[in-house]
């Protein structure tokens, strides 16, 4: 008798858990992203010594919740650039498994890492715009500030203020730092995982890769992830594109100035690295063995 064909995943279906996955590693992982965020921002005015002195003035000077500010636009980030980009990776990687017969070498990783990270920028950059601008409102003078109540509001705002086409301000930095994040990152992940299973296996075999995963990844983006959050964050057009954003650091600021927030990029990347991905196996698992009656291991 020939083997009955194994159920598969349904395509929504990785993408709910990709979203899922993302949001959940985002809310514990959002006070991170804040500091990081603020550091590269207030990079050209010194207003921070250090990642523990950005941490010890937010605390003081605007309270423990400020570290959540824009959660919101965090999780629809996350529900959009996430879901979109994970998604896409475990269809690609599920299409060459099934027309090649095997798991995809290196090259074959990275190219399909690209795709998956230009799919979710451009679905994801509105969220990411308000995200930024939520996140830094508080350092402002209270003037200047936007005061977004909340992503929905920060969407409504942005386009009766700027134009529609604001939520893709900063679209082509974003969609760069996002090839060179989902080329890294899902890659390195996909093929640190193949070589780790020689070693350990299960949780432990999705933690070790993603912890790797996270450090090249935070290396590889970090001044492009600078560069989008600066134009993003601006006013009055001080930067005409990445390139100007990068050269002008380098410029004024010194060559190390385009790893400024490092720490808590690598804090906020590599924790984000490891849950996102456990939670998205441990999703993944479950959805085969409880629905689909399937107990191997996932094709991610």
């Amino acid at each position: 008798m020939s083997e009955k064909p194994k159920k598969e995943i349904p395509g929504y279906i990785m993408y709910i858990n990709g979203g899922l996955a993302g949001m959940m590693g985002a809310c514990i992982t959002q006070p991170l992203d804040l500091v990081k965020t603020r550091m590269q921002i207030s990079a050209t005015t010194g207003e921070y010594k250090s990642s523990f002195d950005c941490i010890a003035k937010i605390f003081k000077g605007e309270g423990i919740l400020a570290f959540y500010n824009g959660l919101s636009a965090g999780l629809m980030r996350q529900a959009t650039y996430t879901t979109a980009r994970m998604g896409f990776y475990q269809i690609e990687v599920d299409s060459y498994i099934k027309s090649y017969g095997g798991k995809p070498p290196v090259w074959a990783s990275m190219g399909m890492g690209v795709l998956a990270g230009v799919v979710g920028a451009m679905v994801g950059n509105p969220a990411e715009v308000a995200l930024i601008r939520m996140m830094s409102d508080n350092r402002l003078p209270p003037a200047e500030r936007r005061n977004y109540k909340h992503v929905g509001d920060a969407f409504v705002r942005i386009v009766k203020d700027e134009g529609v086409t604001a939520l893709w301000r900063g679209c082509l930095p974003t969609v760069g730092r996002a090839m060179v994040v989902n080329m890294v990152q899902l890659a390195s992940y996909s093929q640190l995982k193949n070589y780790f299973s020689q070693y350990v296996s299960g949780l432990g075999l999705h933690i070790s890769a993603a912890m790797m995963s996270g450090l090249l990844t935070t290396i590889a983006s970090m001044p492009l992830d600078m560069a989008k959050t600066r134009i993003q964050n601006q006013k009055t057009g001080e930067y005409k594109g990445t390139m100007d954003v990068l050269l002008k650091v380098f410029k004024n600021e010194g060559f190390f100035a385009l790893w400024k927030g490092f720490t808590p990029y690598l804090c906020r990347v590599g924790p984000h690295t490891v849950f996102a991905f456990t939670f998205l196996e441990q999703l993944t698992k479950g959805y085969k063995k409880y629905v689909l009656g399937d107990t191997s291991e996932s094709n991610i």
